[in-house]
């Protein structure tokens, strides 16, 4: 019989998926993105005054737009996970010239974890 994963295991495969969500964003690739989002996860922010919401798909297209931000700086990272549900909260600065704080969920699909939405602040610059 399998063993159920620990926290620490989920905690540490959160850990990784962020990792990889980083590295789309220095690579800017949105292939390296794709599998870490569930493909009816959603986006919403402010950008200005203007509100920025909806599929993930705009966020890929944002990326495409913006470029790899290669000088991306990653500060604090917060993980909470319950059972098969989880939050992550990650500070960025610098990509491509913006701060964001971004709120993250997640739930885990088939022994795989997901994010299912994105919800940023962007700093002012």
């Amino acid at each position: 019989m399998m063993s159920k994963p620990s926290p620490e295991d989920d905690i540490h495969r959160i850990e990784t998926l962020m990792q990889t969500y980083i590295e789309g964003g220095r690579t800017g690739s949105v292939e390296t993105l794709r599998p870490i989002f569930h493909e009816l996860a959603t986006i919403c922010g402010y950008v200005g005054p203007d509100l920025f919401a909806g599929p993930i798909a705009m966020f890929y297209d944002w990326h495409t737009e913006n470029g790899p931000a290669a000088d991306l700086e990653v500060g604090d990272r917060r993980i909470d996970v319950e059972g098969s549900a989880a939050s992550v909260r990650i500070e960025l600065d610098n990509w491509t010239g913006h701060r964001f704080t971004d709120f993250f969920t997640l739930v885990k699909i088939e022994d795989q974890w997901q994010i299912m939405s994105k919800v940023f602040y962007l700093h002012p610059e």
